[in-house]
């Protein structure tokens, strides 16, 4: 009967909540029809997922096109929410979950690929526009990116290291600037719970030939946790500049100044008795608090890519590069502090040709990277860097040579097939070392292929099939255990991936749907592990089992221009993963048949968005995610959650020049305790990192446009 009554009890909460929604929005329909402007019609403005064109492996098709397990996240996505974050949009994808485990600090899970992240983002290849934003050590400053420099975001899940080198997780591109040109000025101000602001302001001058975009963004929170502050303020400038028909330079520049608190992991206990507050000191260990952990982050990145048609068939991108991050981290246990300069570029030739009715493609190419990296681990006392402890240059370099296929034939069968060869290398200086000492690991060659075919079904379904390889060698940050040994004995992960899916429309386009399914048979997984004293190292674990089904659909029940409610459409994800170890022992410990930690084998997201004629929408999303195991035990797990959320606005054109939007959003609408970025296989059962409760947003957005 007790349970009944919380059954019935939430059915109530939710029942006014759906209720008091309604009324919001019913006046803010009345407000908009009471306003004498021009109406943005967001359906139109907004286009179609199943018809946009995908760079992911070369091919620039429609995404029904490209035989493999690829998912678009556009503005339609990234504006269902909060302006502040790219995180709960990357969420809606199957088989991805991006984690925070404070503000500030995100994780990017991929099928998994988080196992090997403590922190940052790993096993995942990333590039903004054309240029790597990976380092060649293989870590990536995700959160050096603003929420305003994503236009829109392909994600490749799975290996694709015939193409775009190490990465198990998969590639990640991300696009900058809108399809669509147009000169003008934005403002965007947005203020939510936990004394969570955010500005930006963004110039586009210039016409479609000669573009230039300024952008300014400005964040700060004081958490949902103590010793969990943030302070984020990015600046970029873009430039494209079309020379002549045959010839495009694109330059981007940024910089970074990021700074955000680490509060740690807790252990159940204290995750129960408190999970806002931060880690606690241990014996003759201080805590978060006392030590002042945070981490300082500086980035600058300047990057020039050039375009050239020598012909009808001809066609060359490359792509050069240049970054700095001055990183520093008073931790728990040391006071780190990183030099990262490193350097590198892309080349990429493509020929095509029509024979009789089969087109041809062959691109072809290499990737290089360059860093020159140092880092100093001194003692942490109160917050400052006491004596030192390690003092090491880190030279890194890797390269790869691609090339790839592509072959379209008559009657909807396309053929794709590619192949990389890939070296890298980490030689480790020891300088405080006394005479200092040289370490070098150098990674064998790797071939990994791929090969695709795909079959049209009519003009609007298609069903692919691909098998994939691909390789991770560890990255700088694995390699250096957190106490600044060096590991000597860490291998390479490497896997083949077997993939089967379908997706299309139906019912003249109402109806999209993306469905596949996978089987990845890893090698030599890398996985962390975290000793008593807050050491972090990997070992490799034999292998992983991953099989799943990932699937989107979704139905746009009303698509009427003309209506008062003039699109109205319901969605859904669902990622069933069964991930497990095959064989995996650890001296006495056997961790065979277990579940993989940090990888939820449930995941269901689904959504209402409705607009009206008037300029007024409603976004509804709600989440759900199974248990996750915490430890290659299996003997701590993370309990499931159910989260709500919901978005509510009103955005007008006034004169075709002036263009307003205002806001306003809860998320956590039930209030659920969870955790989020938890820290696996932690020692003394440190695993948890609470997520923030019930809390709201409120936005508005002032766009002046010069016609």
């Amino acid at each position: 009967m007790q349970g009944s009554g919380r059954f019935l009890g939430l059915l109530l909460c939710l029942n006014e909540l759906l209720f008091r929604m309604k009324i919001i929005f019913i006046f803010f329909l009345f407000l908009a029809d009471t306003v004498a402007a021009q109406t943005v019609n967001n359906a139109d403005s907004v286009k179609m997922l199943e018809n946009v064109i995908v760079r992911a492996y070369e091919q620039n098709r429609r995404l029904i096109d490209v035989a493999a397990p690829v998912s678009v996240t556009g503005q339609a996505q990234l504006n269902r929410f909060s302006n502040m974050s790219i995180l709960p949009a990357l969420n809606i994808i199957p088989g991805v979950s991006m984690e925070e485990r404070s503000p500030g600090s995100y994780r990017l899970n991929i099928r998994g690929s988080s196992l090997r992240s403590p922190f940052g983002v790993r096993d995942v290849k990333i590039y903004l526009n054309d240029i790597p934003l990976t380092d060649p050590s293989g870590n990536t400053y995700l959160n050096q990116l603003s929420f305003y420099n994503f236009n829109s975001i392909e994600i490749i899940k799975g290996p694709t290291s015939s193409l775009y080198g190490a990465g198990i997780g998969g590639t990640m591109l991300i696009h900058t600037l809108p399809a669509a040109w147009q000169q003008g000025i934005s403002l965007n101000y947005t203020s939510g719970s936990f004394n969570t602001n955010s500005v930006n302001i963004n110039v586009k001058a210039g016409d479609a030939k000669r573009k230039n975009s300024f952008n300014y963004s400005h964040q700060t929170s004081d958490g949902y946790r103590q010793q969990s502050k943030m302070r984020k303020d990015i600046a970029t400038w873009e430039n494209e500049l079309r020379i002549n028909d045959k010839q495009t330079l694109h330059t981007y520049m940024s910089y970074g100044d990021l700074y955000y608190q680490t509060p740690g992991g807790l252990t159940l206990a204290q995750y129960n008795a408190d999970a806002k507050q931060a880690r606690p000191g241990s014996g003759s260990q201080p805590g978060a608090v006392k030590n002042k952990a945070a981490i300082y982050q500086k980035n600058f990145l300047i990057g020039f890519s050039n375009e050239y048609a020598f012909n009808d068939h001809w066609h060359n991108t490359t792509s050069l590069y240049g970054s700095y991050t001055d990183f520093i981290n008073p931790g728990i246990r040391v006071y780190e502090m990183r030099k990262e300069p490193h350097f590198g570029g892309r080349s990429v030739f493509e020929y095509k040709k029509q024979i009789g009715k089969t087109s041809f493609q062959l691109d072809f190419g290499t990737e290089a990277q360059k860093g020159f990296f140092n880092t100093r681990d001194y003692g942490n006392k109160s917050g400052v860097a006491d004596s030192l402890q390690s003092d090491d240059n880190l030279n890194n370099w890797q390269y790869m040579f691609f090339a790839q296929a592509d072959l379209k034939f008559a009657h909807g069968w396309t053929v794709t097939g590619g192949v990389s060869l890939n070296k890298s290398s980490i030689e480790m200086v020891h300088l405080s070392a006394r005479p200092s000492t040289t370490q070098e690991r150098i990674f064998k060659n790797q071939l990994p292929p791929h090969i695709a075919v795909l079959k049209e079904i009519g003009k609007n379904v298609s069903v692919y099939t691909s098998i994939s390889r691909g390789f991770s060698p560890p990255t700088v940050s694995e390699v250096l255990r957190s106490d600044g040994l060096f590991g000597t004995h860490l291998q390479p992960e490497e896997g083949t991936d077997y993939e089967l899916g379908i997706k299309g429309t139906l019912l003249q386009n109402k109806i999209f749907f993306d469905m596949s399914s996978f089987f990845f048979d890893l090698k030599n997984t890398i996985v962390q592990r975290i000793d008593v004293d807050g050491v972090y190292y990997y070992v490799n674990a034999g292998s992983v089992k991953q099989k799943g089904l990932e699937s989107y659909v979704s139905y746009r029940f009303i698509s009427a221009p003309h209506n008062f409610i003039n699109s109205a459409k319901v969605w859904s994800s669902y990622a069933l993963h069964d991930f497990h170890y095959g064989s995996f022992k650890q001296v006495t410990d056997d961790f065979s048949k277990n579940q993989l930690p940090g990888t939820a084998p449930n995941v269901v997201v689904a959504g209402l968005d409705l607009t009206s004629k008037s300029g007024c929408y409603l976004n509804v999303t709600y989440n759900y995610t199974d248990k996750i195991a915490l430890n290659d035990a299996n003997s701590a797990y993370a309990s499931s959650y159910n989260l709500l959320g919901a978005r509510i606005g009103f955005k007008k054109e006034i004169k075709k020049k002036i263009g307003v939007e205002i806001f306003a959003g809860a998320d956590n609408l039930f209030d659920t305790k969870y955790s989020l970025g938890n820290d696996i296989n932690a020692a003394a059962g440190r695993y948890y990192n609470v997520a923030p409760g019930r809390n709201y947003y409120a936005g508005i957005v002032f766009r002046l446009n010069k016609m």
